[in-house]
């Protein structure tokens, strides 16, 4: 019996990429970098944080050092660990002021309340920083639970994640329904650890998948 909806966070109730991009628009001219091909620095932003952060969730470096990494390695800067924290904040100054939720998140968070069913958050990254977006973006008040895989053993997709979530939510991997835009974190993985899925594409990039939205307004 489903008993609890557990959202995904970046790009399914936050806009995450929106606020990445926005910072680097008005990051990169600090930094003495022209604007020519906005996609371009975008595309490689994302690669290299990508990258990094896979790195953080297996537990191989610090959630501290993937930002410097992200530095060093976007900006091709020989950086220390003071110089890349220091610039690392131009840009993270710029996201976190860039944080915002998408128009369907609250409302579908409602809705799961109003259903009788506990809504939680299983989110890769580190809590603190998360928590202060759930508080920016105005969700911390619509969200029961908020699970960061910075507490847990694993991040997704690793199936230690969902089965430590469903444990801290004193539920069975059957009675929860995960809801996420990632097909890998937050559909095939919650898949095979038990849970149900539901795979939110907003931009109609998965034709593929079996059980799929495009809104969060199709939630409950």
């Amino acid at each position: 019996m489903l008993k609890v909806v557990l959202f995904d966070l970046d790009d399914t109730l936050v806009d995450q990429e929106g606020a990445s991009r926005a910072a680097l628009l008005d990051w990169l001219p600090e930094l003495g970098m022209d604007l020519d091909d906005v996609d371009e620095q975008v595309t490689a932003w994302i690669a290299v944080a990508e990258a990094a952060y896979a790195r953080y969730q297996r537990r191989e470096i610090t959630f501290a050092d993937q930002r410097r990494i992200r530095v060093r390695e976007f900006l091709g800067a020989d950086a220390t660990d003071d110089e890349a924290d220091e610039l690392f904040s131009g840009y993270l100054t710029r996201y976190e002021q860039a944080w915002t939720a998408f128009d369907d998140a609250v409302p579908a968070l409602r809705r799961v309340r109003d259903a009788g069913l506990v809504v939680a958050v299983l989110t890769n990254g580190d809590s603190v920083h998360q928590r202060r977006k759930l508080d920016r973006t105005g969700l911390a008040g619509h969200i029961d639970v908020m699970v960061s895989s910075g507490d847990l053993p694993a991040g997704k997709p690793d199936p230690r994640a969902y089965a430590a979530t469903c444990e801290i939510l004193g539920v069975a991997p059957e009675d929860v329904l995960m809801v996420g835009n990632d097909v890998e974190k937050d559909y095939q993985g919650p898949l095979d650890a038990g849970l149900g899925a539901v795979l939110l594409d907003r931009y109609d990039r998965y034709p593929e998948v079996a059980v799929r939205i495009r809104t969060l307004d199709e939630v409950c």
